[in-house]
């Protein structure tokens, strides 16, 4: 008897836990990947990627129009930017373990690289970066599936020729970050300065993660030069580069590529660095303006680099998924050109929710975003520039290229 009640006490809790179960059914969520640099040489470039990426994220999932009400996770996963292997290992947990429908990364072209060969074009899964740079990443074969919005190094080479030349400057020392970032972008700027007449009177690579840079510098010292440009990262070797180069006196005025624009570095030496040139990812656009304001809504700053191209390419990939009415990167990744290119509706930041009923009626967008965006092949944005200038020791815009 006493079996046959603790059998039919069993029986009704499995019964309870199946009525449970259907009068609650469980959510369904949708992950993406959020594969960046947290630990490592861009660890404060990070934040503004990974906070622009994910209001873009809340604002679709909030909405309860993405794909008949699906909510959005976003899923983060440490590349440290330049360990090409924990790179590879953690895009491959996040889609075998975490089971996510895409990617956003990686922050740095190496690992990004690396990402794409190992993982993403053996699964078969969509990956947008809004922070990987380098020419060569538009030379890959991707299969149709990595995207970025951030434009490459071979144009912001160019830009900063330009400003150079437009400044007067004659003569300059280069070094660069010994990988494929700092190589790709070192080379364009070199073409582009030596195109317009000017001089570059050495290139010196320096490896990242050394506590002392005074052999480079002082190579860099004898050759001479107006001013000297660090392509580099700012929380590791290029703003120890910096340091050498002031206390040594080498040089007193810096050129300062993408990777190296951001407040660590001005926290750091402050008006020390007055007159120092910088060029980041940005422009004035109504798109720009309106992210720039929804950020400060929900307390962060939407003019810190890579913030805009984050919320940009979270928000195209989501797009493309309800545009296919999928989370299959196979069928999604022929969708990612068509919301972010016209014809169709033009969608700005904070019109996410808009955007997704549209796709949902059928219709057609030209997601503008706050980059102005506009693919480009090979998957690429075009893309715009913001130049800035060290005063009193903080970066200000001073002109848009």
């Amino acid at each position: 008897m006493k079996l046959f009640l603790q059998f039919t006490k069993l029986l009704l809790l499995l019964l309870f836990a199946v009525f449970l179960s259907a009068a609650v059914p469980i959510q369904d969520y949708c992950k993406i990947g959020m594969l960046q640099g947290f630990t490592g040489p861009t660890e404060s470039l990070v934040i503004p990627i990974v906070s622009g990426g994910e209001l873009a994220i809340e604002e679709i999932s909030d909405s309860g129009l993405f794909l008949g009400g699906k909510k959005i996770l976003s899923v983060r996963g440490d590349t440290t930017c330049i360990d090409t292997a924990a790179a590879t290992a953690t895009a491959d947990r996040l889609i075998t373990l975490e089971g996510v429908a895409g990617i956003i990364g990686t922050t740095c072209s190496g690992a990004t690289t690396a990402v794409l060969n190992n993982v993403v074009r053996p699964h078969g899964v969509v990956m947008i970066s809004p922070s990987a740079t380098s020419p060569a990443l538009s030379l890959l074969e991707d299969d149709g599936l990595f995207f970025r919005t951030a434009p490459s190094d071979a144009r912001q080479g160019e830009i900063i020729g330009d400003i150079l030349f437009a400044k007067g400057i004659k003569s300059a020392a280069l070094t660069y970050t010994n990988n494929d970032y700092g190589k790709g972008l070192a080379e364009a700027i070199r073409a582009s300065f030596e195109k317009n007449g000017g001089k570059i009177t050495v290139v010196v690579a320096h490896e990242d993660g050394k506590a002392d840079y005074t052999a480079e510098v002082a190579t860099m010292a004898s050759a001479g030069g107006d001013i000297l440009i660090v392509v580099g990262y700012l929380d590791q070797g290029g703003k120890r580069v910096i340091q050498a180069a002031m206390d040594t006196g080498a040089f007193e005025k810096f050129m300062l590529p993408d990777g190296m624009v951001g407040d660590s570095l001005t926290n750091t030496f402050g008006k020390t660095m007055d007159g120092s040139i910088g060029i980041v990812q940005g422009n004035d656009s109504l798109g720009s303006k309106m992210l720039v304001e929804l950020a400060k809504r929900k307390g962060f700053n939407g003019n810190d680099p890579y913030f805009r191209e984050a919320y940009d390419a979270c928000a195209i990939m989501l797009l493309a998924m309800q545009s296919a009415g999928t989370t299959d990167s196979n069928v999604y990744k022929y969708h990612i050109n068509k919301v972010a290119n016209s014809p169709g509706e033009k969608i700005y930041p904070g019109e996410l929710a808009k955007a997704l009923k549209i796709l949902a009626d059928g219709a057609e967008i030209d997601y503008v975003g706050s980059t102005a965006v506009e693919l480009i092949a090979p998957g690429e944005s075009f893309g715009s520039f913001s130049e800035k200038i060290i005063i009193n020791g903080t970066w200000n815009t001073v002109s848009y290229h």
